[in-house]
């Protein structure tokens, strides 16, 4: 059970989980930090980091302390994650703390990084602060679950997201009249939900089977700001891709396709003359590209995660090779029968699926079902 804390601090800290989590796709590749500076029940000044700012958000609050006409001596920090206590591309944020004059600071978390973790605390208790960690650790802890998974593998937090039916399938029967046409096994509030998690992912990846089958866009249209385009990430090992699908027709630099060494070197050029990316994988026995190389490369492009919106085929490979570490399923009211088109290719039931999920939760969005749970704890990973 997690210790209790004062009231007072969860109130603090919680506004400074508001801040960190309002920088979704603002801040990455670095984590999504908030501050809050308190002296008397007063808030003196708050901030989060974005990334193009250069300022983390202990500087950001300190900043907006001395713009409001405040000092900040003998204030409580509240900080979501450690402060840093290394020169990168700003200095210290402990070190600023301290020169501060702060005499408390409330840590939700510590750094995920195993080389680091600690040090930040241990340079504000030896300069006489008192420290008290470990307030909402856990909602910390979530809002930067792909930085503290990429700060320990370099490569990106995988979540696989589906929309099933009641039954567990993925789609109408292939020879049926409903997989002719556009078909939305979820309702509205489910799919909103959906782009909100595209917009707090770096890349969306899928398979050429979806492509072909459904000639999807797999934009990001929250409407939310985001420093960086999301990268839609295609693996098509013979590169079949159309010219005329939506995602080459829309591409301005922001479509990534792998492919095997030995797809047509005339579809190449045409893809590059379309503002397309082409990275050629290696393969593996069966025929399939490398899906641990394709995370590799993502991660030297520094892209902290990516949310699979595969098929059956994609999700299955995912799976049976330990890729996935959170799975979101949506799950509509109406059932598709014994005949349509499995979760996974391997005949992996979501329902068994669901029992190897760590914390899972239920939310309702709608008519709709959503199962969120991890398979992997991308802090205690090794």
């Amino acid at each position: 059970m997690a210790p209790a804390h004062n009231p007072q601090d969860e109130l603090y800290m919680q506004r400074a989980l508001h801040l960190a989590a309002e920088t979704a796709a603002l801040a990455s590749p670095n984590p999504q930090v908030g501050c809050v500076i308190v002296r008397d029940n007063e808030i003196l000044g708050e901030g989060a980091h974005l990334y193009d700012n250069y300022d983390h958000a202990e500087i950001v609050a300190l900043k907006q302390v001395a713009m409001h006409g405040h000092s900040p001596k003998g204030a409580t920090a509240y900080v979501t994650l450690e402060p840093c206590s290394h020169h990168g591309r700003t200095g210290p944020c402990a070190d600023a703390l301290i020169a501060a004059g702060i005499t408390r600071c409330t840590i939700a978390t510590t750094d995920p990084n195993p080389l680091v973790s600690g040090s930040g605390i241990k340079k504000l208790r030896a300069a006489g602060i008192k420290v008290t960690l470990g307030v909402l650790e856990q909602s910390a802890r979530d809002i930067n679950d792909a930085f503290a998974h990429f700060i320990r593998t370099q490569t990106p937090f995988v979540m696989l997201k589906a929309a099933l039916s009641a039954d567990g399938k993925l789609a109408p029967p292939p020879d049926s009249r409903a997989a002719a046409q556009p078909y939305w096994l979820t309702g509205y509030e489910a799919r909103q939900q959906v782009h909100l998690l595209r917009h707090a992912s770096d890349a969306i990846l899928t398979g050429i089977g979806t492509v072909a089958a459904d000639d999807p866009l797999l934009t990001d249209r929250s409407g939310l700001p985001r420093r960086r385009p999301l990268l839609r990430v295609v693996l098509d090992p013979n590169l079949r891709i159309p010219l005329s699908s939506q995602l080459v027709q829309s591409s301005s630099n922001d479509l990534l396709i792998f492919a095997g060494a030995t797809a047509d070197r005339t579809k190449l050029k045409e893809l590059i003359h379309h503002d397309v990316e082409v990275e050629i994988v290696d393969w593996d026995d069966d025929g399939n590209l490398l899906l641990p190389a394709v995370l590799s490369s993502l991660g030297k492009r520094k892209l902290l995660s990516v949310l699979l919106e595969g098929g059956s085929r994609l999700n299955g490979a995912f799976l049976s090779h330990d890729l996935v570490n959170k799975t979101i399923l949506f799950y509509s009211p109406q059932k598709l029968g014994d005949q349509a088109i499995s979760f996974a290719h391997d005949s992996l039931s979501p329902f068994e699926l669901e029992k190897s999920l760590h914390r899972a939760t239920r939310t309702t969005f709608g008519q709709d079902i959503c199962v969120t749970g991890y398979l992997h704890d991308p802090w205690q990973e090794k």
